[in-house]
């Protein structure tokens, strides 16, 4: 069962594939775009212990050498300082222009090794091979890389698109089940502004909060429409121009949360999902869309596991000022992503600060 998914960029395209048992074709995969011998390979300790001699074998078996670096795991290491040390690596195994960094891991090995493959020698190759499903249906797809400032999430990175993005996923057995239960919200995301028949597909499941009761055939199936709706609308506007803004659908409050709590006790799936709530409740105060849709969109978020409140103690009026530092703040205003049916969404920055902060209350746990 192998799909294969372009990603049409005038300058830079390349395939999403996704196949049960990939990874033990990474280096044939990687030899097939004739890239340079020399590959670095960045990973986490859990992530290297799992899968790390797995990628390694391919790659000496297909001709490349290989080292690796191993970062610290985890949202709070996603730093300048940490990803000196993808650098020191760089240099100490003399990679070139036509060398190449793999990103095996999560969303957050996949940013940094991005960035720093934007940023040595000006830009080198990067291969993204995802271990998490957030990973794979976003941050791996769309050239997005980037370290946090303490300030502020992404607010340092570059766009540097991958030369490929290797989606195996057998290797999302040993993912845990909170972070399982995370990426959910992204594939809601999908649902909501993009692919109503994804949405329906997930409503139609019995239940969705652990991998174990998916099944393969809906795992697949997740995994391809949403690849596939990232891939069109990066094809469409590469740089976040326009369309692809729609992309940070429950992103914008989920930040906030985020960049609040210290990057701790709420992980990035579901400062989302907590996003997504409040975003749908906004649209329908500004009628938008209507209560019934906000309803259906909160129902699958409750069945995916997911939080669905802001968490008691954080200071909403230092949420309305860490809005303020969104990289979507454009001109002052706040833009906020909101839905217009199950399928579909626009942009707006015609979202008042009062009806920012009386959602957020009302969302605010006890």
């Amino acid at each position: 069962m192998t799909s294969i998914i372009p990603v049409n960029l005038p300058q830079s395209a390349y395939n999403i594939m996704i196949a049960p048992g990939s990874l033990d074709s990474l280096g044939p995969e990687m030899q097939s775009l004739n890239l340079g011998k020399h590959v670095v390979v960045v990973s986490n300790p859990g992530i290297f212990r799992h899968f790390g001699e797995r990628a390694i074998v391919s790659l000496k078996q297909a001709g490349f050498t290989v080292s690796s670096c191993i970062l610290p795991a985890g949202e709070r290491y996603k730093t300048l300082s940490t990803l000196q040390k993808i650098f020191d690596a760089a240099l100490e195994n003399r990679l070139e222009r036509s060398s190449t960094l793999v990103a095996l891991g999560g969303g957050v090995i996949g940013d940094m090794t991005g960035f720093a493959a934007a940023s040595w020698l000006r830009g080198i190759n990067v291969v993204q091979v995802p271990t998490s499903l957030l990973a794979m249906i976003d941050a791996a797809i769309g050239g997005k890389t980037g370290v946090n400032h303490p300030k502020g999430k992404n607010l340092i990175g570059a766009f540097h698109q991958p030369r490929l993005v290797l989606i195996d996923p057998e290797v999302l057995q040993t993912l845990p089940p909170r972070e399982f239960r995370a990426a959910m919200a992204e594939v809601i995301k999908y649902g909501v502004i993009w692919d109503a028949q994804l949405f329906e597909q997930l409503e139609a499941a019995k239940r969705l909060e652990r991998l174990s009761y998916l099944g393969k055939d809906l795992l697949q199936e997740i995994l391809v429409r949403s690849c596939q709706a990232k891939a069109h609308i990066v094809s469409k506007d590469e740089k976040e121009a326009g369309l692809r803004a729609i992309l940070n659908y429950g992103h914008t409050i989920g930040h906030a949360v985020e960049s609040l709590m210290g990057y701790k006790g709420v992980n990035h799936g579901e400062a989302v999902a907590i996003g997504m709530v409040a975003a749908g409740q906004i649209a329908v105060e500004l009628n938008f869309w209507d209560q019934s849709a906000s309803d259906r969109q909160f129902t699958l978020i409750q069945k995916s596991g997911l939080p669905t409140r802001i968490p008691a103690g954080l200071d909403i009026e230092e949420m309305l000022v860490a809005l303020q530092s969104d990289k979507k703040v454009k001109s002052g205003q706040v833009r906020f992503i909101l839905p217009t049916q199950i399928g579909a969404a626009t942009v707006t920055n015609q979202v008042p600060p009062d009806l920012i902060r009386r959602v957020s209350r009302q969302m605010q746990a006890a």
